[in-house]
């Protein structure tokens, strides 16, 4: 049930434009410095996996793996989306409490 909370404020922040999403905008985002969260797909490909915790690290971004790739797509309305960048502080910081508060 928790699970919903996430993908709603995902939704939330979508309709804010506070998040970015897909491979080339989400990276540009983790560049520019303006992300502050990003979430990987728990079926994301290694090398997605890899591309982004390297970039991630380099540039002090916070990333968790979370949700399918149909999960965060649907979340946001869009398809399938491997990763997902939230630019928004206050917004990122509610996501990671809703997780943890679901483990």
């Amino acid at each position: 049930m928790m699970q919903n909370k996430v993908f709603s404020l995902l939704g939330l922040a979508m309709r804010g434009h506070r998040v970015v999403s897909g491979e080339l905008q989400t990276l540009e985002a983790i560049k520019k410095g303006t992300a502050v969260l990003v979430i990987l797909a728990e079926d994301a490909s290694e090398n997605t996996r890899k591309l982004f915790t390297d970039k991630c690290s380099f540039y002090e971004v916070d990333v968790v793996t979370y949700g399918t790739k149909e999960q965060l797509g649907r979340a946001i309305g869009k398809d399938e989306r491997s990763s997902v960048g939230i630019c928004d502080e206050g917004l990122a910081k509610a996501v990671v409490d809703k997780m943890q508060t679901e483990q």
